[in-house]
């Protein structure tokens, strides 16, 4: 969402979703995953909206909509494309606000060569690199744009494109426009020829969709959004865990901007978050290439000075906030390390550390197998059973020195070296495990103070229920007294290496007998002050870039305002408007739906009254509405900046994109995506079909890391497919959580969900001969797994390029440890990874089923390898026998 509109949060809130006129939910099991959430999504529906849900399987969130729609699982580009396709082929887009605040106007460079011309990849590729060059994207005379950028590969291996969360595109202010949206080259007429190929026909014989279905889904979009109505799209990990996640995320923002749905109540992209802090675990991330507030960790080639990295961020010439980088930049060095962080010393910006090149969690995994890592810190993670291969995990585990668990309970990842299935296969030895855990226990939510961010960028504070038991303590407790003893350590160092850790600002304030450090005092760090006062900033345009404030995160600046816990606020919904701004506080600036400019038509008077939600006051010379304005206050829509102007006096009066570098929605993406400008339908990785509209099978960039301990089932053409004939897919029950670790050791939690099991459909329980109750073994060249069977209609056989397709659901809660075990789902799942974000694709894959239980000991491994034979698996990947094909 970052590039097509600028930041990469929710655009709205939950309680919004009771505004829709029509709800899409795809990528998503609302109703079982985020069953708080939902009852919005069923308010709205009392009030007379139409809800769809698009899955591969009916779940409880298709039983509360008025229709379901079956799709074969990673061909939700093909549906979405032929849906945009509809619109532009009907002229049903919202035309005034397409013309005004996207960049369908936009003229692209005639160097650009679409998939129609290439036959499904896109201008500028390099098939060496598995890379594009992106220069023939770009806009009509900014071609040479990208010369000086990393190059595109080194862009894949440090996931670039997670910069843009916030970043928006990074495109020039002011490229040519034709606002009759004629010209063949504008990207109305680009993105019309690229979906034109997306037809009911290929859309149902691709998805396994009926037409009448698909249609139904058309209209009620179409139908439900313009002047007087709107449309929300409501999506989750069901579409970003896979291989093109990133443009199934693109394909959604499409059609809300050609619909005119964005920054308005009722639409908007709600992006469910899959735990409860996982926004902040990402706002303040716990990423290898991003510092707090999506500022991009500097890379040690490209960024050897404080200007060169605030260059890179600051994208001299682009409209928007970004031109204030170096004061987020210099006030995150001051948290850091305080009064040491001077002008002469650019901020000890040599402090920070730099990538240089792919440091994820897989690839450290990938590493920890070839011996090149010595220790590990888990912390509400448990790999063993929770990541993707899980083999590859427990064998990276097994070759470490050490590793740190903290948990509730003695997790899979603490016990791996005397529990895990590689025990029984004798890939491990407990005896000869030279992996030290140190098994550390950890406080639970109730036991501890502190903040969560949630779905909707809200910041809500959590007070301490109880203490924590025994020797249970916080995080924070945690990296405070790690962090103390450390700099203990390293006080009379004389090495310069060492003033880092000497230098770093380490001095917040602890409470109790158990010495624990003050969250609240962290809180203020984060939304930062000044620095000889101390008083509190209320906003990020309150910081400098001299070093006279400091603040840990640009974006939560304002979550301390006047020195009182914002996120602490708890006034009831009867004593505020429906956007309740006074119930804890969000990011950016306590605006709850961002980009809310465009709820007001080009002259800022609100598009319909039904629909008003900010709008321009000309007596009082500001904007003004139901929530804080996402748009400079005093602006009006009249102003037409400079010519030259950048930076925030660059973004006219009708720019509500205001951190895009033109100010604009983004239709298509010239510059910040690894994999194309617009997105394009791809065969997931492992797939039983060709791609039925390009001889390119699947992403061309994806990351892989193709190695014999990592293989990968064939596709068609690629080995013997249809040893793995059928497509399996994850997901999660609301009765368990995650991996397991917070609820297959309680009681009342494992009894309601007792057993690991498959769900497959009647048809397919014939075909294989499968018992309702009994075993079924699933094999990938991964692992074999086994669980119970259950046979539902809840999965519809599909028919794909006319013959029948059988998809199989598991869940993925399960592992060796707690009160209910089973065989982890997670094993069956290989290392393929999104080239933007370096996200796993485990939300789809081909395996085989066959009734009974799967061998013990060695024989498993034996039963794997036997399938990799048979499939034609050359050190466990299959040699392709077309031109680019995955």
């Amino acid at each position: 969402m970052g590039t097509s509109f600028g930041r990469g949060g929710a655009t709205t809130f939950l309680q919004d979703l009771s505004n829709a006129d029509c709800i899409i939910i795809q990528g998503s099991n609302m109703a079982e995953a985020h069953p708080v959430g939902v009852q919005w999504v069923m308010e709205a529906k009392a009030r007379g909206a139409k809800v769809i849900h698009v899955d591969p399987r009916f779940t409880r969130t298709s039983a509360l909509a008025d229709t379901f729609v079956p799709i074969r699982a990673g061909t939700d580009i093909a549906f979405l494309g032929g849906i945009v396709n509809y619109v532009l082929a009907n002229e049903l887009d919202f035309r005034d606000y397409v013309v005004n605040y996207t960049n369908a106007a936009t003229i692209v460079s005639d160097e650009f060569k679409d998939t129609d011309d290439l036959d499904g990849l896109f201008s500028g590729y390099d098939p060496e690199s598995r890379t594009y060059d992106p220069g023939s994207w770009q806009y009509a005379g900014d071609e040479g744009a990208g010369e000086d950028r990393q190059d595109q590969e080194m862009q894949r291996e440090t996931a670039s494109a997670l910069q843009h969360e916030s970043h928006g595109s990074g495109v020039e202010s002011d490229p040519p426009r034709d606002e009759t949206l004629q010209h063949p080259r504008c990207v109305y007429q680009v993105l019309k020829r690229h979906y034109a190929r997306y037809t009911p026909e290929m859309v149902a014989r691709t998805c396994g969709v009926s037409e009448d279905q698909f249609l139904e889904v058309c209209e009620a979009w179409t139908e439900n959004s313009n002047r007087d109505r709107t449309t929300a799209l409501v999506y989750s990990v069901g579409w970003t865990q896979h291989s093109v996640g990133v443009q199934y995320i693109r394909t959604g923002a499409i059609l809300q901007l050609l619909l005119g749905n964005m920054g308005r109540p009722g639409g908007g992209v709600m992006a469910l978050r899959g735990h409860a802090s996982i926004q902040g675990s990402t706002d303040i991330p716990t990423l290898f290439n991003l510092l707090p507030g999506y500022l991009p960790m500097p890379n040690a080639e490209d960024h050897q000075s404080l200007d060169q990295w605030i260059e890179a961020i600051s994208q001299p010439g682009a409209k928007g906030f970004w031109s204030n980088a170096s004061a987020y930049a210099v006030n995150l060095l001051k948290a850091y390390f305080g009064e040491a962080a001077t002008q002469e010393n650019d901020f000890c910006f040599d402090y920070l550390p730099k990538i240089t090149g792919d440091h994820g969690t897989y690839s450290t995994v990938m590493d920890m197998i070839d011996g090149k890592v010595k220790g590990y810190f888990l912390l509400g993670q448990n790999p063993a059973v929770g990541s993707a291969h899980g083999r590859a995990q427990r064998l990276g585990m097994a070759n470490l020195d050490w590793v740190v668990v903290r948990d509730l309970f003695e997790i899979e990842s603490a016990t791996f070296w005397k529990t895990s299935p590689e025990v029984a296969t004798g890939e491990i030895v407990p005896e000869e495990c030279r992996t030290e855990v140190f098994m550390i226990p950890a406080a639970s939510h109730v036991e501890k103070e502190g903040t969560f961010t949630q779905t909707q960028r809200m910041l809500q504070w959590r007070e301490k229920a109880v203490e924590p038991p025994d020797d249970c303590r916080s995080e924070l407790w945690f990296f405070y007294h790690l962090g103390r003893m450390v700099r203990e350590r390293y006080a009379d160092s004389t090495e310069e290496r060492d003033l880092p850790i000497q230098q770093l600002s380490w001095d917040y304030p602890t409470e109790g007998p158990r010495v624990e450090p003050s969250a609240e005092a962290v809180l203020m760090e984060i939304n930062g002050f000044e620095v000889d006062s101390g008083r509190p900033l209320s906003s990020f345009t309150e910081m400098k870039a001299d070093g006279s404030t400091l603040g840990g995160c640009w974006i939560y600046t304002g979550v301390f305002k006047d020195g009182v816990n914002q996120a602490a606020r708890r006034k009831p919904a009867r004593d505020q408007n429906f956007v309740a701004p006074e119930w804890g506080w969000a990011w950016p600036a306590n605006r709850r739906m961002l980009y809310n400019r465009a709820s007001a038509d080009p002259d800022g008077k609100p598009w319909s009254e039904r629909k008003a939600y900010v709008w321009w006051d000309e007596e009082s010379g500001e904007w003004t509405g139901h929530d804080v304005p996402d748009f400079e206050k005093t602006k009006p829509p009249s102003y037409e900046p400079p010519e030259g102007a950048a930076g925030v006096a660059g973004l006219a009066g009708n720019d509500p994109f205001i951190m895009q570098g033109d100010g604009k929605g983004a239709l298509y993406v010239p510059r910040g995506l690894i994999d194309g400008p617009m997105p394009t339908h791809y065969e997931p990785v492992e797939s039983p079909f060709r791609n039925p509209l390009y001889a390119q099978q699947a992403n061309p960039t994806s990351k892989e890391y193709v190695r014999a301990d990592n293989p990968s089932n064939p596709s068609p053409g690629q080995g013997d497919s249809e040893v793995y004939p059928y497509v399996f897919t994850t997901s999660r029950l609301t009765e368990h959580h995650t991996a397991g670790g917070m609820s297959r050791f309680v009681a009342r939690l494992a009894e309601l969900q007792p057993e690991m099991f498959i769900e497959v459909s009647p048809e397919l329980a014939d075909e294989r001969g499968l018992e309702p109750g009994g075993w079924a073994t699933i094999i990938t060249s991964r692992s074999a797994i086994e669980a119970r069977v259950l046979v539902t209609d809840r999965l519809t056989p599909l028919k794909v390029e006319g013959r029948t397709v059988h998809q199989v659901w598991l869940p993925y809660h399960w592992g060796e440890g707690g009160l209910v075990t089973g065989d982890s789902a997670n094993d069956l799942i290989g290392i393929s990874l999104d080239p933007n974000v370096l996200i796993q694709e485990s939300k789809v894959g081909t395996c085989d089923v066959r009734p009974g239980r799967r061998p013990t000991g060695p024989a498993v491994r034996r039963l794997v390898m036997e399938y990799q034979d048979d499939a034609g698996l050359t050190n466990g990947h299959a040699v392709e026998d077309t031109k680019e094909g995955q």
